[in-house]
Formats: C-alpha cells, sequence, structure tokens
C-alpha cells in the first residue's frame, strides 16, 4: 500500500503556489487522503490565479500515479481567501472576483448526456432530495437512461437514500471516477469520497472547484436524463449549474405552506432569471391519511403550491403524501418507487416522472444555453 510519506516525497519535487517552496513545505496541501490504493489531494490557491496553476495540479497528479502501487490519482485545485493561501496575491480577497470555472466555456454540453434537470427548493426539509431520488428512479422504470448528481454538498442525500455505503472506483485512464449504481440509475456524490458524517467546510469557491469535478469528471457514459439534486436556496451551486451547462429545466419541490411557498417563489424567480425553464413544482408533504383510520389531515394545509405554480404559469406537475412507507424506504435506502411499485405513494411519483418524461421529449421547456453568469463588483 501507497503511504502518505511516498505521496509527501513526490510531490516535493513540484514547486508550490509561490513556485519557491515545494508543495509540501508551501502550506498549500489542504488534504491528502488514502484509501485502497487511491490518492485524494486538495491544493488551496488563490481563486484568482486557478487558471495558471493548472499545470502544477496536473503535474501532481502526475507525479502520484507513477508512485508504485499507487491504482489512481485525483488532485483539485480549492480556494481561500488571499490572505490564507500561500502564493496569493498582496490585497486580494475571494469576494472581489469571481474565480473563472476549471472546465471548458460556459454552458459547455456533457458529453453523451441529452438532457440535465435541476431538482431544487428555496428552503431545507421540504423533501427535494427524496423527490429527486424517486424522480430519477421514476425516470429509470420508463425506459431512460438516468443518472444522479448529488450538488448538495454540505449536506449529501444519496448515499443513504439509494443505500450505497462504497467508493467510486477510478477509470482506466486514472483521471475520472466511475458512478456507483442502484435500481438502474448512476449516482455521483460528495458523500461517496467522505467519512459518514464528516462535515464539508468550504468557501464558495471550494464548492464550485468540487462540483464542476463531480460533473465533469464522472464516466457518465449514454445517459437521457441527469438528475441535478441541488442544495437549498439560490447560491453558487446553482449559478454554477446555470452557468456551465445547459440546464433542460428546473423542477421546484415545495410544501404547501406558506413559509415554504415564499422560499419556492424566489427558487422559480432565480431560475426565470438565469433564463432556466420551469418544468414544474411539486407539492410534497401536501396530506396525511392515517394508517389506522383512513381519514386525511392536511398536517401542513393543502393546495398552495397548485395554487402558487397557476399564479406563475408554471406547469403543477402533482401531490406526494407525508407517508411513512416513504420516509421508512427512504431511511433503508429503498426508493419507494421501486420497493413499493403500484402504490398510492410510488403511483404519486411515478406519475411525476411521466410528466417531466413528456415534457422533456415533446421539448416544450424551450430550453436554450444558459446565459453566462456576470458577478459585478
Amino acid at each position: 500500500m501507497v503511504s502518505r510519506d511516498e505521496v509527501m516525497s513526490a510531490l516535493a519535487a513540484i514547486p508550490g503556489p509561490d513556485g519557491r517552496a515545494s508543495l509540501p513545505d508551501s502550506g498549500a496541501l489542504s488534504g491528502v487522503t488514502i484509501r485502497e490504493g487511491k490518492v485524494f489531494v486538495a491544493i488551496a490557491i488563490d481563486p484568482a490565479r486557478a487558471k495558471a496553476m493548472e499545470p502544477m495540479r496536473a503535474e501532481a497528479e502526475a507525479a502520484i500515479r507513477a508512485i508504485p502501487g499507487v491504482a489512481g490519482a485525483v488532485v483539485t485545485l480549492t480556494a481561500e481567501a488571499a490572505r490564507a493561501v500561500a502564493g496569493a496575491s498582496p490585497g486580494h480577497t475571494h469576494e472581489s472576483k469571481a474565480p473563472p470555472p476549471r472546465h471548458g466555456r460556459p454552458s459547455e454540453p456533457l458529453p453523451g448526456v441529452r438532457h440535465i434537470i435541476a431538482v431544487a427548493s428555496g428552503k431545507g426539509g421540504v423533501g427535494k432530495s427524496t423527490v429527486a431520488c424517486n424522480l430519477a428512479v421514476g425516470l429509470a422504470q420508463l425506459g431512460l437512461a438516468v443518472g444522479v448528481l448529488d450538488a448538495d454538498l454540505f449536506g449529501p442525500s444519496m448515499p443513504k437514500l439509494f443505500g450505497l455505503h462504497s467508493k467510486p472506483g477510478l477509470a482506466p485512464d486514472g483521471k475520472r471516477l466511475i458512478p456507483l449504481e442502484s435500481v438502474g440509475v448512476k449516482v455521483m456524490s460528495i458523500g461517496f469520497l467522505i467519512d459518514e458524517g464528516a462535515p464539508v467546510v468550504w468557501r464558495g469557491p471550494m464548492v464550485v472547484s468540487a462540483l464542476n469535478q463531480l460533473l465533469r469528471e464522472v464516466v457518465w457514459g449514454e445517459l437521457d436524463v441527469l438528475v441535478v439534486d441541488m442544495p437549498p436556496g439560490t447560491g453558487d451551486t446553482q449559478l454554477t449549474m446555470a452557468q456551465n451547462v445547459p440546464l433542460a429545466g428546473a423542477v421546484i419541490v415545495s410544501t404547501p405552506q406558506d413559509l415554504a411557498l415564499i422560499d419556492a417563489r424566489r427558487g422559480i424567480a432565480m431560475f426565470n432569471q438565469v433564463k432556466v425553464p420551469l418544468l414544474g413544482v411539486v407539492e410534497n408533504m401536501s396530506y396525511f391519511v392515517c394508517p389506522h383510520c383512513g381519514g386525511r389531515t392536511d398536517i401542513f394545509s393543502h393546495g398552495g403550491a397548485r395554487k402558487e405554480a397557476e399564479k406563475l404559469g408554471v406547469p403543477f406537475l402533482g401531490e406526494v403524501p407525508l407517508d411513512i412507507a416513504i420516509r421508512t424506504n427512504s431511511d433503508e435506502g429503498r426508493p419507494v418507487i421501486a420497493s413499493m411499485p403500484g402504490s398510492p405513494q410510488a403511483d404519486a411519483l411515478l406519475g411525476i416522472a411521466r410528466r417531466v418524461a413528456d415534457t422533456l421529449a415533446t421539448g416544450a421547456t424551450g430550453a436554450k444555453p444558459a446565459p453566462r453568469i456576470r458577478i459585478l463588483e
């Protein structure tokens, strides 16, 4: 097995970001992880120099791959505030300028992927990830080739929802990751690369870099649809996705209550602003049916998301009940749409998947390449 000392020795011949001290002595190494002969290294840099530092990153990756016993290597550039990073320009702060994307030009399609759709919510706790997981499985059941990208880097849920706990392998080129698979869906998540429960404490530019790698340095193969599970809110991840790939559309998930609808409205406005088509709105936790007496209770009110969709001229995709079967199957890593086929819960989610698939098939989204996001100083 390769050791950390061997990795540091290989990197000692490579100058760090300041061009003088070696990488190990530069203070720029923010993480070195070795698992089953695979080496993952993070180098912290000034975001303004991201493009200039790419040759250093590639040289470090090649040096690690040359170590006997190394099965593969992935070296990532991450970004910190200039005062905390070796080789930073004096007086520079990371807020003053948006870092350039690491990969290609804005809105560059993913090779082999026909449609990329985002599943988003204005706030957390509305069941967005559960809907995204079951939407992907439903699309696969309809005969489509489907992948899921867990873009919620601070709170990845897909490993739990799909019951996947192993590490992704490296492609033969030693550069790209091979997604895991479950119930006919390819899945990639930062949760596969870090220990369960370990916090991800990153600044915005680091999130952008990691998201680009999970998006573009993965062997997705030929996919009809890539479902992207967004984090809640309207921040770096949403802007990165809108800038870097042509999204076919977005699905907004909300509960019926007024507080959630206020935040969902912001999410809809954000996608409209960056000219990403809205595939529709899902009302999750729409109602509760008692398993004992059969009585129905609208715990979070009812119909609010439908009314909001009608008000804003956005398609309404359907209602998903608040049901213990969805919760228990999700906790056990078994998407309810696959584990309980034909049940009311699964049928509700499959109906949403069918509406999304029909929209994509007819090209009714009006999708077009997303604009370049300009950050005004």
